[in-house]
């Protein structure tokens, strides 16, 4: 026996506390989580009882110890004490730190107006109350507006434009289905729980599952059918699809007659895109195209499971359009395992307006896209959106420096003299190096909140299980204690705890209060069958499915404010499904298309400074076809430098035959200094405005490619 392994009776005690997960995931886990009589955390599992999660959660958060207890988490408040991305601070009290914040914001506001001060924030928690109440700041003080189009834009615009609302048949619905169709998210990396009901269906069913992304992913490694399109082309192929079920005859034209507005203009529009047009425009055989949509077309129980891919290019809202109306061609949405989901997110209607102080918001207040940040922070006249010049900022929940597209000139505006920036964190990000002042933050087990998945169905809750080493503050002190320093702190909803915040929300929503929910651990929102299935008809005044969408006028989710108005090239949407052209196509001088695609050990840029996910992840890489790699003369492992009009970044070439030829793959944010030159991927992508309500096109991307 080892003499020095623990015997079993001065083992730390483990009691099992409940928590969701708190990370920009569909899933918003429910989990069960292992807490040490030493008041640290042990093991992180799934909950068995929560019918979505299902007991599976990722491996990341499995081992979320990691990540709580790390020995580099900022613990201490801290003040820039050199040149802005030197590394040189000095320690400072709470006090100190938060007055320097209220100075230099009353000091922007004195000089340029309150719309310099721009508080910037996004999904590095998902939990309502921690996440959102930086808004309640903003419109208490009429800072400037976040328009917010990372992540979700795309997706959720055209998915509406057809259905009208944001919902769609009950994800576990998955399990009944005879074929499921995972299109446009790698979901074994970035949403597992999709394979846990995807996988049940074949065990229990017999049922098949489809893969369509743009390269060989561990999801389409687990597909009975796996499809390899170029990106941006999935529109294409859905067209194809829709061609051979009216050729033949396995449209339901029943269904379409009485739940669609132009089934017989749609089917014109079809004849001339069929198999052979879409194979030379999505690399994929015309033979595969044919296979495809025979199996869906004699499955009645094909359910499209759609995913945050189509986020990420210039013509994602097309895309989503098209590949969610296959589901309505073939009628899938009348049967239990049939249909189109993307997301729930429309089933909540919680009111959120306390948390975020939408009563004090003043519409004539400026916007700016959150994507455009660099050019914002660089003076760009467009994006300053008719406003001052910002001269100050919060940063809450996100690593702009890192994850932001056109990533030179966000690090060239935030290295200004003139802006002040606060960034309040867990750790040292890029965007927290190039800070004035910097404070730590507490992780999810350690404060209240609340969330809800778009992913599924369940609202949970997310109470406080362990205490904070000392140092770290919650997001909700920093912005109550901000308040008391800038005059608002009498404004409704401040100085409310987190719980009175959650009890007031549960309460509007008949879901009783936050003790009562801690009691249920959850509560399950799905509606009914009829509802989700559109069995009444679509979310439209006529109950019609949008194969002729309104690109202008149809509300949407994430519509920018009408001060913004339409983005990008809203003619270049085309009138039926098809494939819009307005991508950002390779050309003779970028021969290459790049995705930049998730890490299965990541998550955007949280847990990069985890141990056992940089372990597993190994170094940044670039997914390199071995005949484009010959003829460039690459090797498997040498530095390859890849490039575009933004600038060039050097990666390590993996050899990899799972992508179409012309199109290459980085996996992962991977923090800027991790990189040989200290510049991360995102100096490649771009901020142009994506039609018609914008967004970020992260996976549309040309560029050159060389050895290095």
């Amino acid at each position: 026996m080892n003499k020095h392994a623990p015997s079993a009776d001065i083992r730390a005690e483990v009691r099992i506390g409940h928590s969701a997960c708190p990370h920009d995931c569909p899933s918003t886990c429910a989990l069960d989580v292992e807490v040490l009589d030493d008041g640290r955390i042990g093991r992180i599992h799934g909950a068995k009882d929560n019918s979505y999660t299902a007991g599976v959660i990722c491996a990341k958060v499995a081992r979320y110890a990691e990540r709580i207890h790390h020995p580099d988490r900022l613990l201490k408040p801290l003040v820039r004490a050199g040149a802005k991305g030197e590394g040189q601070w000095k320690e400072a009290s709470v006090e100190v730190v938060l007055d320097l914040i209220a100075e230099n914001f009353l000091k922007a506001e004195e000089r340029y107006g309150s719309e310099a001060v721009w508080p910037y924030y996004y999904a590095g928690t998902m939990g309502l109350v921690q996440r959102d109440g930086i808004n309640r700041l903003r419109h208490a003080k009429r800072y400037s507006g976040q328009f917010d189009s990372f992540c979700t834009n795309m997706a959720w615009t055209g998915f509406t434009m057809g259905t009208g609302r944001l919902t769609g048949p009950d994800p576990r619905e998955m399990a009944k289905s005879d074929c499921v169709v995972i299109w446009g998210t790698n979901a074994v990396a970035t949403q597992v729980n999709v394979m846990t009901h995807a996988v049940r269906a074949r065990k229990e069913r017999g049922a098949k599952i489809v893969v369509v992304d743009v390269y060989d992913n561990a999801t389409m490694r687990q597909a009975d059918m796996g499809l390899i399109v170029k990106p941006g082309t999935d529109g294409a192929l859905a067209c194809a699809v829709m061609h051979i079920l009216f050729r033949d005859g396995l449209a339901d034209r029943e269904y379409l007659n009485e739940f669609s507005d132009d089934p017989a203009g749609l089917e014109s529009h079809l004849q001339s895109r069929g198999p052979a047009w879409a194979a030379e425009i999505t690399g994929l055989p015309a033979a595969d195209i044919e296979d495809f949509a025979a199996l869906v077309g004699r499955t009645k129980r094909s359910y499209f499971r759609l995913g945050y891919g189509f986020t990420r290019n210039r013509n994602g809202a097309a895309n989503m359009h098209a590949v969610a109306s296959i589901a309505t061609v073939l009628g899938a949405w009348k049967h239990e395992g049939g249909g189109a989901f993307h997301s729930n997110s429309d089933i909540f209607r919680l009111d959120t307006s306390e948390i975020k102080g939408t009563g004090l918001a003043d519409p004539s207040v400026r916007y700016l896209d959150q994507s455009k940040i660099g050019r914002v922070l660089t003076g760009d006249t467009e994006a300053l959106n008719g406003g001052p010049p910002v001269a100050a900022m919060l940063v809450q929940n996100t690593n702009p420096a890192n994850v932001a597209p056109e990533q030179r000139r966000v690090v060239d505006g935030m290295r200004r003299d003139d802006l002040f920036v606060a960034v309040h964190e867990q750790f040292m990000t890029d965007t927290a190096k190039l800070a004035d002042v910097v404070l730590p933050a507490t992780m999810f087990l350690e404060h209240d909140d609340i969330y809800r998945g778009g992913g599924h169905q369940h609202v949970v809750l997310g109470p406080k299980l362990v205490e904070p080493p000392a140092g770290p503050l919650t997001n909700y002190y920093v912005i109550n204690e901000l308040a008391k320093r800038l005059g608002v702190a009498g404004r409704p909803g401040f100085g409310r705890t987190e719980r009175e915040l959650i009890s007031a929300l549960l309460d509007k929503r008949g879901l009783g209060t936050f003790d009562m929910l801690r009691e249920a651990r959850w509560a399950d929102l799905q509606p009914s069958f009829e509802e989700s299935h559109f069995l009444h008809g679509f979310a439209f005044p006529d109950g019609k499915f949008r194969f002729r969408p309104d690109w202008s006028n149809t509300p949407a989710p994430n519509r920018p404010p009408a001060s913004m108005g339409l983005q990008g090239p809203v003619g270049g949407l085309p009138t039926f499904p098809d494939h819009a052209t307005m991508i950002e196509a390779a050309d003779a001088a970028h021969p290459f298309r790049l995705a930049t695609s998730p890490a299965r050990q990541f998550l955007n840029s949280t847990f990069t400074e985890t141990p056992g996910s940089r372990q597993r992840e190994g170094r940044p890489e670039l997914m390199l076809h071995p005949e484009d790699a010959a003829t460039l003369g690459i090797a498997d492992g040498d530095a390859v430098e890849l490039g575009n009009e933004r600038g060039e970044v050097l990666l390590h070439a993996r050899l990899f035959d799972g992508v179409r030829r012309g199109v290459v793959i980085a996996e992962g944010i991977w923090p800027n200094s991790v990189h040989v030159r200290g510049e991360g991927i995102n100096v490649l992508t771009g901020a142009d405005a994506v039609a018609p309500y914008g967004g970020a096109a992260f996976h549309d991307t040309k560029v050159w490619l060389r050895p290095a």
